[in-house]
């Protein structure tokens, strides 16, 4: 029987162990669904690591308009693209000082030109550290617009809504997904850090990006850990009180739900004073732009990074996001504000990592639900698929652009109609090409991201 749900189980996974711990919990799973993850604990092998690095995911919450964001600069492709959205075309003047001039030039002419908004990571991109991925989304596995259109390959479920493509670009599978790509890196490495809570860090509260099979995502704010404050400052004036509800909160228990709730009130209460502890030994010249929620959550992100060593950890993948990307309307009067937000947050952060010295260690990538149409709706644009993206730091080959342009038309051979873009990268190999430089293992490659084996090329190339 073929198998039409392949996002359940690692390609290489050994579907008869599966069976068996499955049949073993099936009593608990039907009364704590909770208790089904527990089947995948020791599916990968812990990884160790000597130096440090940390990942940090960008993500652009309701679909990024990416022909806004990487506008075509070359004259006729600029003129194809206006043509498309005469309402809500920046004008070509206005990119001039925005163009990308890559080391490598793109084959017939093609130039691109960062919305205004993006200056600041022009100097980054000149630097040889940044690079733009063109054309890259959600995908099963290869997939040509004739088969596309065929249906005769795999595609990602429920193509253009939200909550699902943001699901499958997090965690290779649709919403519901008990993990994602980064927790399962987090899984790999929590063991050989100095505390496993600060392995997955989310500074934009839950996501399944960070969720692991073993590996639980600490979540901060802009100032830190939340603490308990009846513990962090004297109950009703009392010491004795909160050291009282400490107590009552982390004591053992002999009900196992109970026990369990304890050991995480302890581990949260213990985590808050070890951060605490950490973060007050950190201070940071780089100013981040305010008010700008996202330079607020990547401040935060980069003072845990200068924290490092306090905290013992040699790996750790963050999470921060940006939304309002739903441009149906207000494209023009919204978009430029979210790159202005953007460009300013990514490039204060890439300053910080330089003055704490870990810019080759910390490689910073943006990701969004899915790109838009190209065919303007005259106040806005429509969901999309393929999208353009942007990976920072000094590890990466930059002043570069991974992958082919993409050839601007409605209904063309890069799309699947009104400019929507059939990805030529997939989601799978962008992620892979990043878990090789955090350490990922082939083997262990296949187990964090179930549809790599799909593709011949695993490894785009980006990273040193």
């Amino acid at each position: 029987m073929k198998n039409h749900f392949p996002h359940i189980l690692p390609d290489n996974a050994s579907r008869r162990a599966f069976l068996k711990r499955s049949a073993a919990l099936s009593v608990a799973a039907s009364a704590t669904p909770w208790a089904m993850s527990l089947a995948a604990m020791g599916e990968a092998a812990a990884a160790t690591a000597t130096d440090y690095k940390a990942l940090v995911c960008v993500f652009l919450y309701g679909g990024n308009d990416y022909a806004s964001t990487l506008v075509a600069y070359d004259q006729p492709s600029y003129d194809a693209y206006a043509s498309f959205r005469p309402n809500l075309a920046i004008s070509r003047t206005s990119l001039a000082g925005t163009v990308l001039n890559p080391t490598v030039p793109l084959a017939s002419g093609r130039q691109f030109a960062l919305a205004p908004g993006l200056a600041p990571l022009v100097p980054i991109f000149d630097a040889q550290q940044m690079a733009v991925l063109l054309n890259i989304g959600t995908l099963v596995e290869p997939t040509t617009k004739a088969q596309y259109t065929a249906k005769s390959v795999q595609l990602p479920p429920k193509l253009f809504s939200h909550n699902d493509q943001q699901s499958f670009w997090q965690s290779s599978s649709p919403e519901g997904a008990a993990s994602g790509w980064g927790g399962r890196m987090g899984d790999l490495y929590a063991s050989g850090n100095g505390n496993a809570t600060f392995t997955c860090i989310s500074a934009a509260g839950n996501a399944v990006y960070l969720a692991g099979n073993t590996a639980v995502q600490y979540q901060v704010t802009t100032n830190g850990s939340v603490p308990v404050n009846g513990i962090q400052s004297a109950l009703f004036g009392s010491t004795a009180c909160s050291a009282a509800l400490a107590d009552l909160m982390t004591q053992p228990r002999a009900h196992l739900l109970e026990n369990e709730y304890a050991r995480v009130a302890k581990r949260s209460i213990d985590a808050n004073g070890q951060l605490t502890s950490a973060l007050a030994g950190v201070t940071l010249a780089t100013q981040f732009p305010t008010p700008n929620s996202l330079a607020d959550q990547l401040k935060i992100v980069a003072r845990m990074i200068g924290a490092r060593s306090a905290l013992g950890a040699k790996r750790q993948v963050f999470f921060v996001s940006l939304g309002g990307f739903d441009t149906h309307d207000g494209l023009v009067t919204q978009h430029p504000t979210l790159m202005t937000n953007l460009g300013n947050a990514l490039a204060s952060f890439q300053q910080a990592m330089q003055e704490l010295g870990v810019a080759d260690a910390v490689t910073t990538f943006t990701g969004s639900d899915f790109g838009r149409t190209l065919v303007g709706n005259n106040d806005g644009s429509d969901h999309g698929w393929g999208n353009m993206q942007f990976v920072l730091g000094g590890a990466v080959k930059g002043k570069s652009f991974v992958g082919t342009a993409p050839v601007l038309a409605n209904n063309g051979p890069d799309d699947v109609g009104q400019g929507r873009l059939l990805p030529s990268t997939s989601v799978d190999q962008f992620a892979g090409t990043l878990a090789t430089w955090f350490g990922v293992s082939q083997t262990d490659q296949d187990m964090v991201l179930p549809h790599l084996s799909h593709f011949t090329t695993r490894n785009l190339g980006f990273m040193a």
